[in-house]
């Protein structure tokens, strides 16, 4: 069986070239159309960019969200921003990078707000927990950053370890109240274990005002009870400021002027040297 194709005719033909023609007319109409919009939409939004009404024309445009102490003010001050300036103009991330440099933040977060034209910014602050006394053998001509500083300058530190210097707080607020607990020595003594450290020390019953970092291999604490040896740091920091507390009592036994330290190396069996090389005692410890 063969098939048979329909003849077609000449008519046809030119119907079909038209309307190949017009096809693709429209086809080249419609990308012409597209190219108009999108370069009259880039063109709009530059205009409208350079318009009055995208500038931030005073600080009160800068909304400050996340800070505790550190007034708005002060923030504000420390934008690198001229006024008028505008919105689109604005780097963020230069603007956050200026921030954390001259402030004592950790994060910042900046962003832009078209309705109405501000710029948010939303901070981390670095909240100091001790005083970070200078070790008196450090050499004041090492410091080649503000880290470095650590060892030669007062300063203060945050549950991190983050070294931030004492002015960055006196000059924001006078008022500021500084923490009560210092430590002293190097750094790099106690960079490594100081977040551990704190957190064991903050959770003491017994109150505890200083730590003596100088020598990594002996951290010595000034507490309530009197000064305390704790060794070097290590897995047993935990229970060696619980066998503290549970020594609160010592008063009662030994007269607290004549204990030289408490030595507290081994938890299981602390024991107490005394002054003018007497023997050592073992407290007793409540069950």
């Amino acid at each position: 069986m063969t098939s048979s194709i329909a003849p077609v005719s000449q008519t046809e033909l030119v119907q079909r070239r038209q309307k190949l023609r017009r096809q693709r007319r429209a086809k080249l109409f419609q990308g012409i159309w597209r190219v108009l919009a999108v370069c009259g939409l880039a063109g709009g939004l530059v205009w409208l960019s350079t318009q009055p009404f995208w500038l931030i024309r005073q600080a009160e445009q800068i909304k400050v969200e996340g800070n505790r102490f550190i007034p708005v003010q002060r923030i504000r001050s420390l934008l690198p921003i001229t006024y008028p300036q505008s919105l689109f103009r604005l780097e963020p991330q230069k603007i956050a990078k200026e921030l954390k440099a001259k402030a004592p933040i950790s994060d910042v977060i900046v962003s832009r707000q078209l309705f109405p034209p501000s710029l948010s910014i939303q901070i981390r602050e670095r909240y100091p927990v001790a005083i970070a006394l200078p070790d008196p053998n450090a050499n004041p001509n090492r410091a080649k950053s503000s880290q470095d500083n650590a060892s030669t300058q007062a300063g203060l530190i945050d549950e991190t370890g983050w070294w931030i210097p004492l002015e960055n707080y006196t000059s924001v607020d006078r008022s500021v109240k500084l923490p009560t607990l210092k430590i002293i020595g190097r750094q790099e003594h106690y960079r490594s274990f100081w977040s551990k450290l704190y957190r064991e020390v903050s959770r003491s019953p017994v109150k505890i005002s200083e730590i003596d970092c100088q020598n990594p291999a002996n951290i010595i604490l000034k507490t309530e009870l009197g000064t305390v040896h704790l060794g070097p740091p290590g897995s047993q920091l935990a229970y060696q400021i619980k066998t503290l507390d549970r020594m609160r009592q010592l008063p009662n036994q030994v007269n607290p002027s004549q204990i030289a330290y408490i030595d507290l190396r081994n938890p299981d069996s602390p024991i107490l040297q005394m002054v003018g090389n007497r023997d050592p005692v073992s407290p007793e410890l409540p069950e």
